[in-house]
């Protein structure tokens, strides 16, 4: 099993925006959307270095920073900070899960339906940002053929 993999993109987390479409039936992605994607993406690149995209089964902890609002006074910023008020107002967390998602397709794993496993929060912080950590679990992946036989004979080979 290879060693965890940890991409953190600083500054203002955006959640995944809803594609849009013109009059003329045109689909697009939000602009915000399709540039945090971007520098996402530059982040998991820097992160993978010279590496090959994972290829077997993962877990995803993502920790979504979000910057406390300041209209808010200097006691609820404290207790925002410390975790005793939480984020609860949208974007939802299962959006910023799919930017995270989309950033580490193709780059940190060969798709993103080998994540198997994820653990999101999200919270107050005074530096907003996105960290992933890409787990490889010990398992193989349902859709490679070979690799399940070699682990089916050996769990047959070690059965009493």
């Amino acid at each position: 099993m290879t060693e965890a993999i940890t991409i953190t993109v600083n500054g203002e987390v955006v959640a995944k925006g809803r594609p849009r479409m013109t009059r003329r039936g045109f689909i697009y992605t939000p602009a915000a959307t399709r540039k945090y994607e971007a520098h996402a993406r530059l982040a998991a690149q820097v992160a993978m270095g010279s590496r090959a995209p994972l290829q077997d089964p993962v877990r995803i902890e993502v920790s979504i920073e979000l910057p406390v609002p300041t209209s808010w006074s200097n006691k609820r910023r404290l207790a925002a900070l410390a975790g005793k008020i939480a984020p609860t107002a949208r974007p939802d967390i299962d959006n910023y899960i799919k930017t995270a998602l989309d950033a580490i397709n193709t780059i940190v794993v060969t798709d993103d339906a080998q994540v198997v496993e994820i653990r999101a929060r999200k919270q107050f912080s005074d530096q907003p940002k996105l960290v992933a950590t890409i787990i490889p679990l010990d398992a193989v992946a349902s859709n490679s053929r070979a690799t399940q036989r070699e682990v089916i004979t050996t769990v047959e080979e070690a059965a009493p």
